[in-house]
């Protein structure tokens, strides 16, 4: 069972990023803070949760919440910082957004860059201990699915629909077919017979939809 809360007074807000492994998208962080004491009976990691479920979960969190705030850091900044200084980017704009200040920071993984003074504590696997840093692996991993699944509309060769952008065989071998897009990462090793063609466009010739940070409604 996850455990409410890892101090008896603090406002502490949980987080955690989806997509570090990926070959093509951003990482996308969430920050959540809920109600003390809050518990629901399918809230856990993330990953051990259906589809289904953690679009239900998502809904449920962004109401109860006392504050919720999604960031992102695009495939450029990924490529120009390193995916562990750009998933701590994407952390701290979610924690930017949030309309309440957290007293404490409770961060998934072991490694974290503080944010303007507010203490943090670095939990590995998280997000199957507490419930605020579970609740942000369900906010980051839905919001990120969605734009993928949007992405795929106009790059369907890649079948993000199906592999959100990470690296499974059929992904490489629509890059190795097709190239890379904007969206891919170019720095990570995207396929055997390396880049193909850095410009390859979506079937409309837009860049598609444009990633964006979001917060909750005022």
């Amino acid at each position: 069972m996850l455990k409410p809360h890892y101090t008896t007074q603090r406002v502490e807000a949980g987080c955690d990023e989806v997509g570090r492994g990926c070959l093509a998208g951003p990482v996308v962080a969430a920050a959540v803070i809920l109600p003390r004491d809050y518990h629901h009976p399918l809230l856990k990691d993330s990953k051990q949760i259906a589809p289904a479920q953690r679009l239900l979960l998502s809904t449920i969190i962004r109401e109860v919440a006392l504050a919720w705030a999604i960031g992102q850091a695009s495939p450029a900044e990924i490529d120009r910082l390193n995916i562990l200084h750009a998933s701590h980017l994407a952390m701290h704009r979610a924690i930017t957004l949030l309309k309440h200040a957290p007293e404490l920071l409770l961060i998934d993984g072991n490694r974290f860059r503080s944010y303007k003074g507010i203490p943090h504590v670095c939990i590995v696997q998280g997000d199957a201990q507490f419930s605020a840093i579970a609740a942000a692996s369900v906010l980051a991993k839905t919001h990120r699915d969605a734009y993928m699944h949007t992405l795929a509309a106009q790059y369907p060769g890649y079948h993000w629909d199906k592999n959100v952008g990470y690296p499974t065989p059929a992904h490489r071998h629509a890059i190795q077919q097709l190239g890379i897009t904007l969206h891919h990462r170019k720095t990570f090793r995207l396929a055997a017979s390396n880049l193909a063609s850095p410009t390859n466009q979506p079937l409309n010739h837009t860049q598609g939809p444009r990633p964006t940070n979001d917060t909750q409604a005022s």
